[in-house]
């Protein structure tokens, strides 16, 4: 149990200092590992299994909705990435350049994708002729590379892993629509799959993606209150289409401009998962994603039959879910921390005494609950905790949300929130960017999340100027 003990203390208490906290957990659930690459890091097996788990749990989202999946090139020519003025503007500080092809100076400048929505168009603007062609529902798996200054493993990396959503429309209502729909799909995953409800809404004008109309976005609150955008959907109206001569022959035979949409999610849902279910015994998975539901430690292994009865089971039970057998030579109680290390939601024992009393033990990850079942119908009990896991992981967030969330109805009382208080404040807004600049630039931070669909009346007036509210936001600091 000393070895145990040792593999415990090495994280780092979330209360002590939650940015070492999650490089804890990062590395020593052997999620990812530093490259030579500034800014880059190395998904390991564990890591990229959680990711392929949520790829697969999307991508089958998408394409029930009737998106395709296509690949785009990873370069794009410098005069292709200008054509909408907006869209490079806000792209420009992050863009990595390929300027030498082998040995010989390039003639322009290739960008390495911050995002695809340049090399669509230009694809949409040869395969897009009449209304026949609409809708457009594409999908693409990829890497994007931005050059960030500040990197963090899952939530900023030079490079990282997502997918992007672009799509075409016939009208300006289908497009929202869309835009809208692919947000929802967004806010069932969280919760349901990843057990993290979320607050979702619209961008303010200042904080919305470069080039779009509308963007609208999910905002799940971290453990230590600070905000994670987690995902985003963007209506683009026709300003791209027109861009990029991007034109169909319309039912009333003439030349209209399509309607398009883009939206996005990417590993940084791994780190919103870190810093949302973690504790300081390391990981905590949700079972939807976790590539290891169930863990089975065979106790007293040496003792005859017990081997036996543990394969047996896993074969048993893996019919049903993702399981892994650990019959390696380390001692018990060093298998337990390493699956509580790793996140994994349910861990079963079993024993000499257990297999005589045709049982087994099941323990929850969460609330480390230990609860005797029967081998009989013990695929039942596992589903059983598994739900349970989800349920109380969900559970968790929405108490951490709403007793992180406060309420202020003037600047002394946002200020002294900000300070003092961490999490969201609800607060509300004149629509002027002068206030959401004097907010950011007074609480060192303090940023605009969204404005909510379920927006609530606090008062009459701004809480930063006095003038008359439009809108109430939720206002966060932001990873």
């Amino acid at each position: 149990m000393a070895k145990e003990k040792k593999l415990v203390e090495q994280i780092t208490s979330m209360d002590v200092d939650f940015a070492q906290w999650y490089t804890d957990i990062c590395k020593k659930a052997e999620l990812m590992d530093y490259s030579s690459v500034k800014g880059c890091m190395i998904f390991r097996p564990y890591g990229y299994a959680i990711w392929e788990n949520i790829q697969k749990d999307l991508d089958a989202r998408f394409k029930a909705l009737g998106h395709e999946n296509v690949y785009m090139p990873m370069f794009i020519p410098e005069g292709l990435l200008q054509r909408e003025k907006d869209h490079v503007e806000g792209f420009a500080p992050e863009c990595a350049w390929v300027t030498v092809g082998g040995q010989n100076k390039l003639s322009e400048k290739l960008a390495i994708r911050p995002t695809s929505e340049t090399l669509f168009c230009e694809h949409f603007k040869n395969v897009i002729h009449s209304y026949r062609d609409l809708p457009k529902l594409y999908n693409q798996w990829c890497s994007v590379v931005r050059w960030e200054k500040t990197t963090r493993p899952f939530l900023r990396t030079s490079e990282f892993l997502w997918q992007e959503g672009h799509t075409m429309h016939e009208s300006a209502e289908e497009a929202q629509a869309e835009t809208l729909n692919m947000l929802k799909v967004y806010e069932d995953f969280y919760r349901d799959s990843l057990a993290i409800p979320a607050i979702t809404g619209r961008k303010t004008e200042k904080e919305k993606f470069a080039g779009a109309e509308a963007t609208y976005t999910i905002e799940p609150m971290m453990h230590n209150g600070v905000a994670l955008q987690g995902g985003t959907s963007h209506y683009f109206g026709d300003g791209f289409a027109r861009a990029f001569d991007i034109t169909f022959a319309g039912r009333d035979n003439t030349v209209k401009y399509p309607h398009q949409t883009s939206w996005g999610v990417s590993t940084r849902m791994i780190g919103a998962i870190i810093m949302t279910h973690g504790d300081d015994n390391g990981l905590i998975l949700p079972p939807a994603i976790a590539p290891i539901q169930l863990a089975i430690i065979p106790v007293a292994q040496h003792k005859e039959g017990v081997l036996e009865k543990a394969d047996e089971l896993k074969r048993r039970l893996a019919k049903s879910f993702r399981v892994k057998l650990d019959d390696s030579d380390q001692s018990t109680g060093w298998k337990f921390s390493q699956y509580e290390m790793k996140g994994v939601p349910v861990r079963l024992e079993i024993g000499p005494k257990d297999i005589e009393n045709n049982s087994c033990v099941l323990v929850s990850r969460v609330t480390r609950e230990k609860k005797f079942v029967s081998l009989d119908n013990v695929e039942a009990e596992v589903q059983a905790m598994l739900t349970q896991v989800h349920d109380e992981l969900c559970a968790r967030v929405l108490k951490n949300l709403e007793e992180k969330t406060h309420v202020a109805t003037n600047f002394e009382e946002f200020l002294d929130i900000a300070e003092n208080k961490p999490g969201y404040i609800k607060a509300m807004w004149c629509g002027d960017v002068e206030c959401e600049d004097r907010i950011k630039d007074e609480t060192g931070g303090v940023k605009s999340r969204c404005i909510p669909f379920n927006e609530e009346k606090l008062s009459d007036v701004c809480a930063c100027c006095g003038k008359p509210a439009k809108h109430m936001v939720v206002w966060g600091r932001q990873y």
